[in-house]
């Protein structure tokens, strides 16, 4: 048997449902990575889970016992499912240690010396030791994130679900919290995990949830739903995510706004220092060195340019399409040698690859090796 069963599972409120009908499994072990556009109802499947809302109907079976009986008792199950939340809700007003130890203490009964073992071996796991007797103030985002997920195995739980632990964390944070819950799967503690880290899902989960207007609507190993996902809507979402498209519409935008956001989906994509180096470049040179600087020298003020840059496996290779239709048109067009030039811009540096998809639109295939 499952240990987590979930059959017919709807949530409503007055304006929306955010679940409409789930049905899953998650066996002992399983690390399972829920993903999808957001509002599609993947939080509010972990707060049903332990009843932290309450269903609308259907039924939800943890190691054989409805969560959703009147009758079950809440508290008990409760201690079976640790949860780490989005914005870390720990208790100010209490040391790192103390936030770790209070729910054995006053649930589990565990006196004070023993919790206080329990806690400094939790926090040893997740790399804070030495912030044991630190106010939660004091501590970095990611460091705040570790402590909550220590508290969350504080109880010993079954099962730990985790509510979107990095998305209030700055990308160069990420990485930690996220190592941390890579040793976790690693050591077959169950886990059901919202995330939009893709790199986690594809890496350290057994199995991925692709969640879509409130239900599971495709599920099965990484390899599957990252490769060779069974539906359209699926196929089209990690296509998305691991795309970065920016336009530029007049000479005078806004360039660091637009390297920040080329720098933030490199950190999404956990790609390493060359490669991140490589697509500032390359955007940089083709962009602002080549197709700005002939716009403005034609006095183009709206050159209409658009970019793409998909990331491969792992940011291995990348792919930059660049849109430059709107320079072949108007009252002082890009010749054929200024076109030839740019293709040939990169293609011996950081490029094995150049394909011409159609007039104005370049494929720049960038390889690491």
């Amino acid at each position: 048997m499952s240990l987590i069963e979930i059959k017919h599972l709807r949530k409503e409120y007055p304006n929306v449902i955010p679940l409409k009908d789930v049905n899953a499994t998650v066996d002992r072990g399983e690390v399972v990575s829920i993903i999808g556009p957001s509002g599609t109802g993947k939080s509010t499947l972990l707060r049903c889970l332990n009843r932290l809302e309450t269903p609308t109907s259907g039924q939800i079976l943890v190691d054989g016992v409805d969560m959703c009986d009147p009758n079950t008792d809440l508290a008990t199950m409760r201690r079976k499912m640790g949860m780490v939340f989005q914005n870390y809700n720990l208790f100010g007003h209490k040391l790192v240690a103390e936030n770790v130890m209070m729910a054995p203490m006053d649930l589990l009964g565990l006196s004070t010396q023993e919790a206080w073992e329990k806690a400094i071996k939790l926090l040893d796991m997740v790399g804070l030791k030495d912030k044991a007797l630190s106010w939660p103030h004091e501590l970095s985002g990611g460091q705040r994130q570790r402590v909550a997920i220590a508290r969350g195995l504080a109880m010993d739980p079954q099962i730990l679900l985790f509510d979107e632990p990095t998305s209030a964390l700055d990308p160069t944070m990420v990485s930690e919290v996220l190592s941390v819950m890579t040793d976790l799967a690693e050591r077959g503690l169950t886990m059901m995990v919202v995330t939009h880290e893709m790199r986690f899902a594809r890496d350290a989960s057994t199995r991925v949830f692709y969640m879509d207007r409130g239900e599971v609507w495709e599920s099965g190993p990484p390899q599957q739903i990252f490769e060779h996902p069974q539906r359209i809507e699926t196929h089209d979402f990690i296509f998305r995510v691991r795309c970065w498209h920016y336009d530029i519409m007049s000479t005078s935008f806004d360039l660091p706004a637009m390297m920040a956001s080329l720098e933030q989906y490199c950190l999404r994509q956990f790609m390493g220092l060359r490669a991140h180096n490589m697509c500032e470049l390359i955007v940089e040179e083709i962009m602002v060195n080549s197709l700005l600087d002939v716009a403005r020298k034609r006095g183009m003020s709206e050159p209409n340019l658009h970019c793409n840059l998909y990331s491969g496996e792992g940011g291995v290779d990348m792919t930059f399409e660049v849109d430059y239709r709107a320079m072949l048109t108007g009252g002082d067009p890009l010749t054929d040698g200024e076109t030839d030039s740019l293709t040939q811009l990169l293609i011996n540096r950081l490029t094995t690859q150049v394909d011409s998809i159609e007039p104005g639109v370049k494929r720049f295939v960038i390889k690491q090796d």
